[in-house]
């Protein structure tokens, strides 16, 4: 008897089992399925609309409300009347429906997911393209339009093209001023902004193994640079750590894919030769080394974001920062990720140190990342950002000019003014 493929047991990948296991059997890359869903969140620019087209069709209700979550912090606090409008009408459909809401001054919706909200195995989806910092977490979460989380919100389940997955294995130690930033920006300009559309990131190799969990968020938060549907990373003692330390200990299980999954490519990267990294406009996979940007000069600095607004983001900064003054030509913004990341910075003394160098201190939220408020660029000004986009207009001004870094890349071009490579201050012990 000859078996057809189907009917052959295959290895799985990540995506392929939590989505399996969410519409109840074996599922392939390729597949359309309809799959239930654990959290589902908005934020105030994409959640307003959300909430109109789910009206439209008389479907104003959570399936589960206590993990639905809505988020003011694209513009928090709002710097218009219109903006506010639009956080009065998430306030009401939490008060109606019995959503969770997070209000101003509690912090990106991404950071508070992972501290909050997502667990290993389940799905989440969010009316928001950075959603898939929780895969970091081992679970599959991934940014969907308005119309399909609302959806999602109303009836607990969403579809999904189950995604091709692309093995990113990274082998190796990082050297001296090389963080997980470089490294994402350093794949995102191999493949390409494009290179990896629809597809499931999944990091793995001794590098990602060892990397604390702040670091696997900002490495699944930028999958979308590259396309990708998600970033997705397995879960481990590291995680359960994370798990343990958020309260949420009991929540944890081990997801990793079968060694005979299959991956439509592996992409295979050594981490002792990635350099400082930062991505010039107006594309993330225009990346250059920062030790070629010496020439560029910075109106402004911004260290913040889902993406590096974390905690030990902010040691980084203020490690190279204490005791000095940001260059005269340089304005510094610091926006904590959350209210948590926030508190602690404070307790730590990091805003202080901030402040002494003469950095402007923001409310915890997207800030400066969005081109709403807080940060808007000039015409012609130029801003070295640890945010995860730098398209034209992204800062609120088609005429300004963003480039992408990690942390200890802005702290330090922020003293000198421009773009520098970090290792000019910490190889030689200059801190």
């Amino acid at each position: 008897m000859t078996l057809s493929i189907r009917e052959i047991a295959m290895g799985k990948t990540i995506a392929e089992k939590i989505i399996g296991e969410h519409c109840g059997k074996e599922v392939k890359a390729g597949e359309f399925v309809v799959a239930n869903v654990d959290v589902t969140a908005v934020q105030d620019g994409t959640g307003p609309l959300t909430i109109q087209e789910i009206r439209k069709i008389n479907l104003e209700q959570a399936r589960n409300p206590e993990r639905t979550i809505l988020f003011i912090d694209h513009a928090a606090p709002s710097p218009g009347k219109e903006l506010s409008n639009a956080h009065k009408t998430l306030r009401e459909f939490a008060k109606k429906t019995g959503a969770v809401l997070s209000e101003v001054g509690e912090g990106v919706c991404h950071q508070r997911l992972v501290e909050e909200y997502v667990n290993p195995g389940e799905i989440l989806v969010g009316a928001d393209s950075h959603t898939c910092t929780s895969g970091a977490l081992g679970a599959f979460a991934t940014g969907m339009g308005s119309t399909d989380v609302g959806i999602a919100i109303a009836l607990g389940k969403t579809w999904f093209k189950v995604p091709e997955t692309f093995k990113i294995e990274v082998n190796g130690r990082f050297r001296e001023g090389v963080y997980a930033k470089d490294l994402i920006l350093h794949l995102i300009g191999l493949i390409g902004a494009d290179g990896a559309t629809y597809k499931a990131l999944e990091f793995s190799g001794s590098t990602i193994d060892e990397m604390p969990m702040t670091d696997r968020f900002c490495l699944s938060n930028m999958a979308v640079e590259a396309g990708g549907k998600a970033g997705l990373i397995a879960s481990d003692e590291i995680t359960r750590e994370y798990l343990i330390s958020r309260g949420r200990g009991d929540k944890f299980r081990t997801i990793d894919s079968d060694p005979d999954a299959e991956y439509e490519r592996i992409i295979n990267i050594d981490a002792s030769t990635v350099e400082p990294t930062v991505s010039c406009p107006h594309t993330v996979d225009n990346t250059r080394p920062a030790k070629e940007l010496g020439d560029v000069k910075v109106d402004q600095v911004f260290i913040g974001s889902c993406t590096n607004g974390r905690i030990e983001d902010l040691r980084i900064a203020a490690d190279i920062l204490k005791g000095k003054k940001v260059h005269r030509d340089v304005r510094l913004l610091v926006v904590p990720a959350s209210r948590e990341v926030f508190i602690r910075a404070s307790r730590e003394g990091l805003l202080e140190v901030f402040a002494e160098a003469g950095a402007a201190i923001n409310t915890p939220g997207c800030g400066p990342c969005v081109g709403v408020h807080a940060g808007i660029l000039g015409d012609d000004e130029v801003c070295l950002a640890t945010q995860n986009r730098n398209f034209q207009g992204r800062m609120g001004n088609p005429r300004g000019y963003i480039y992408l870094s990690s942390p200890a890349t802005a702290a330090v071009s922020a003293l000198f003014g421009q773009i520098t490579d970090p290792r000019e201050i910490l190889c030689n012990n200059h801190i």
